[in-house]
């Protein structure tokens, strides 16, 4: 900011070096650019995720269905879901042998996760399925979709500006080197009498 603040003011001054207006005027291209094409990038990136989340949550409805489902049994949880650290934290669902009816009228039996705290025969809940009855995942909903879709802008918003301030960071350091170049040939040149009374008499 103070290379931008400082650029019309030293625009004309004769101790300005060509490589501080370059510098300035890197800075002031750079801010332009997080400050438009970071929130324009991330907008853009932002619709795309949420018209093709959108549309995943549209399909899965289509397809899966929420089916009630009766306890045969309860199964014995597996090792990793007796461990109590493993399960500490969030909802266990413990696992049952179930029937239900799949969408097409057919019975299906198998084992699912029920969330039920004492599941027992004869228990009701219902499970997801797809058009054939087998387990699936609860489908997508809007709002997390949407949600998904504004952090996947925010994060290449985000991105965009990281990436203007990495390449800004890395032209500077090389305008910094040949600097430093051309100042080390200046000192070559002025040799040993660099100082000494009489030089270049």
């Amino acid at each position: 900011m103070r290379a931008i603040s400082g650029l019309w003011r030293w625009r004309h001054n004769p101790l300005c070096r060509r490589t501080d207006l370059a510098e300035a005027w890197l800075a002031l291209a750079s801010l332009l650019l997080v400050l438009v094409a970071a929130p324009v990038i991330g907008c853009l990136t932002g619709g795309a995720a949420q018209s093709a989340l959108q549309r995943s949550v549209r399909a899965q409805h289509q397809t899966r269905h929420l089916v009630p489902a009766t306890v045969v049994r309860a199964l014995d949880p597996s090792p990793l879901e007796a461990d109590p650290e493993v399960v500490s934290g969030r909802d266990a669902s413990g696992r049952v042998l179930a029937h239900w009816t799949a969408p097409d009228g057919t019975g299906r039996n198998g084992p699912v996760a029920a969330r039920l705290k004492d599941p027992r025969p004869g228990d009701r809940f219902r499970i997801w399925t797809d058009g054939h009855g087998r387990p699936v995942a609860r489908p997508l909903d809007t709002a997390t979709a949407t949600t998904h879709a504004v952090l996947a802008g925010f994060g290449a918003a985000l991105a965009a500006a990281a990436l203007v301030e990495g390449g800004r960071r890395l032209m500077v350091r090389r305008m910094v080197r040949r600097r430093y170049a051309r100042w080390d040939q200046a000192w070559d040149k002025a040799g040993p009498d660099w100082g000494r009374t009489g030089t270049g008499s």
